[in-house]
């Protein structure tokens, strides 16, 4: 194969991996509009998952993203998870000086009986509750509230400003995933 067509199958491959591109923390303090504006995202995300996989049979829930990848149904439920796990890592920033949060194996999360048994729907709903519940929380912080950080065993250390635009940036990568699969797929 060719140095050209190699080069292009990776760019294709990061593209279908990840269709919002990678994540890269703005570096700059959001101010309280722009802080508004995020929580708003947030409160609309679940809205837009359940748009994308409401309408999908369940032999295209079953229909991984990309050649290798993770199922629709799968994606959905990683999405539960590390909503999840995201706003326990931000709640512990937020009442403990700088925790050390540590990482998880979210591969084999998606190998559990659970992504492959439960209904997608399971998750929408898990999603929905946890954004309001997520959203609630923001509302009520000063900015002050929003240096305080987290050290993660993958990711470093943290300020809440950039954990809020790691969760809004996953979804919505995730979220993209699945909606280029229907737009590829004529769904």
């Amino acid at each position: 194969m060719s140095e050209v067509n190699h080069n292009s199958e990776e760019q294709e491959l990061e593209l279908l991996k990840y269709p919002v591109g990678r994540f890269q923390a703005s570096g700059v303090k959001p101010t309280s509009e722009e802080r508004e504006e995020s929580i708003a995202v947030i409160e609309q995300l679940a809205a837009q998952l359940r748009a994308a996989v409401e309408p999908l049979t369940a032999e295209q829930l079953e229909t991984p993203y990309r050649p290798g990848g993770w199922t629709v149904k799968q994606v959905v439920h990683h999405l539960a998870d590390t909503g999840m796990y995201g706003y326990l890592r931000f709640k512990r920033g937020l009442t403990e000086d700088a925790p050390q949060v540590p990482s998880y194996r979210q591969d084999l999360w998606a190998e559990q009986s659970d992504y492959a048994e439960e209904p997608a729907a399971t998750s929408l709903e898990m999603v929905e509750l946890l954004n309001r519940r997520f959203a609630r929380l923001l509302h009520s912080l000063t900015p002050v509230d929003y240096d305080r950080t987290f050290v993660s065993g993958g990711l470093g250390a943290m300020t809440l400003d950039t954990a809020v635009e790691r969760y809004i940036w996953h979804s919505r990568h995730h979220i993209a995933q699945i909606t280029a699969l229907i737009r590829r797929s004529g769904w």
